[in-house]
């Protein structure tokens, strides 16, 4: 492993950590698991990462970026209908979270536990400001594509989808209650959707 180059070296120490996340939980994943389970020695860890908090940014980082490349290659304006296209969005989060929702979980377990130790908590304000850009960036999509404008700034309307996501998820997460989830998804795309207005 000595010669792996430091990129490689990054994103393998990334990937083990989302594996021990994912399969035990934030609290199991110190260095020593994560090295462990990646296949480095402890040396190998340092020459990466200053911290295992600054391997945790890279972790969030990584799946915010590949859950935007991929929600913004599948997105698709409605036939013109602001309404349709919300809520066909708020359908392909909904697959999303059925198909990996040990990801999803992982990724709350890393905002408790940044807000739960006051010397992260800037950790969680980055991972939902990155949620936010993301919600912000669908958001002025659909409005250049639909040709309306939203009535409040498209940050604030991107807080409240993150907040609908939110609650979606955990909801999803505690029952499995699928038919739920598609009428809380319901919910908030006629929400969102009110707050648009022709250009």
């Amino acid at each position: 492993m000595s010669r792996m180059p430091v990129a490689e070296r990054r994103a393998a120490l990334i990937a083990a950590a989302e594996r021990v996340i994912v399969q035990s939980g934030v609290g199991e994943a110190s260095v020593r698991r994560i090295v462990a389970e990646a296949g480095m020695s402890l040396a190998s860890f340092h020459y990466a990462f200053e911290s295992r908090e600054a391997l945790f940014e890279e972790l969030i980082g990584g799946v915010v970026a590949g859950e935007q490349e991929a929600l913004l290659a599948e997105f698709v304006v409605g036939d013109g209908d602001l309404r349709a296209t919300v809520d066909a969005g708020f359908a392909r989060y909904l697959e999303h979270l059925r198909g990996k929702p040990e990801r999803e979980l992982a990724m709350l377990e890393l905002t408790w536990y940044a807000l739960r130790t006051p010397e992260h908590a800037d950790l969680a304000r980055r991972q939902y400001a990155r949620y936010t850009a993301l919600a912000a960036a669908l958001l002025e999509r659909t409005a250049a594509g639909l040709g309306v404008r939203w009535a409040e700034p498209a940050e604030q309307i991107a807080k409240l989808l993150v907040v609908f996501t939110d609650g979606i998820t955990v909801g999803w997460l505690v029952h499995r209650d699928d038919e739920a989830a598609a009428f809380a998804a319901r919910a908030a795309a006629d929400t969102i959707s009110r707050m648009a207005e022709p250009r």
